[in-house]
């Protein structure tokens, strides 16, 4: 599913070169629950966003779902974004004057769906949430742990391979995060591989896998007995 080989990437700051990453390898099965835990500074936002296909890495190989896409240009992987990864930020990144159906529907329209399919989709991937009852309410109008079920609901929409869940519990309170934990499990139980990226240990250790990163570099890669 995910195979990262010989992964580095520098960035210019003036006359210095800093290294985010150095020599990363890493494959990720289907159907796993990792954890990339790391301090700030660490890399993991860096290896978050090639994961992702936000970023490219200076060289290297990245293999995501048997496509080569670390030598893609921005479209392109704009394009396997849209097909291949769903999204979960810690803030959610809802947009305030769409309703909760309007942001699930946002990235089933840039599929270029029928309207029709576009709605059903979204409408079943909010019920998959609990919010069938709460689909026409704006982001200021739901709770912090609603607005976080709307963007479950939107990264799964489309229903691609992999959950990227970026500190997804960092903007909520410990029973409204406890509460999405155990939505990314059922998701991973239903054949989802879920890549969730944390500094808390206390996540962590409720994926199946943890892999841990430090300046640049992978220093731990366990399963969970």
């Amino acid at each position: 599913m995910i195979q990262l080989t010989g992964i580095n990437k520098f960035y210019s700051m003036g006359e210095n070169k800093v290294t985010a990453l150095n020599d990363i390898n890493l494959h990720i099965s289907a159907h796993e629950f990792v954890a990339i835990v790391g301090p700030s500074g660490s890399g993991k936002s860096t290896l978050m966003n090639i994961i992702g296909c936000l970023d490219v890495p200076s060289y290297g190989s990245y293999v995501l779902d048997s496509n080569e896409v670390s030598k893609l240009n921005d479209d392109d992987l704009a394009q396997i974004r849209n097909q291949k990864i769903g999204f979960i930020f810690q803030r959610f990144n809802l947009l305030p004057k769409l309703s909760a159906l309007e942001n699930v529907e946002l990235p089933l329209v840039y599929q270029g769906l029928k309207l029709k399919d576009v709605r059903e989709k979204a409408i079943e991937s909010l019920k998959s949430v609990g919010l069938e009852s709460r689909m026409n309410h704006k982001p200021n109008e739901l709770s912090g742990g609603q607005q976080q079920r709307v963007a479950i609901a939107r990264a799964l929409a489309a229903k691609p391979p992999v959950i990227l869940a970026d500190e997804p519990t960092g903007a909520l309170d410990s029973k409204t995060g406890k509460e999405v934990m155990e939505i990314l499990k059922n998701l991973n139980a239903n054949g989802n591989t879920i890549v969730l990226i944390t500094h808390d240990n206390n996540l962590a250790v409720q994926a199946k896998r943890i892999v841990r990163i430090q300046d640049g570099v992978i220093i731990e890669d366990k399963g969970m007995v």
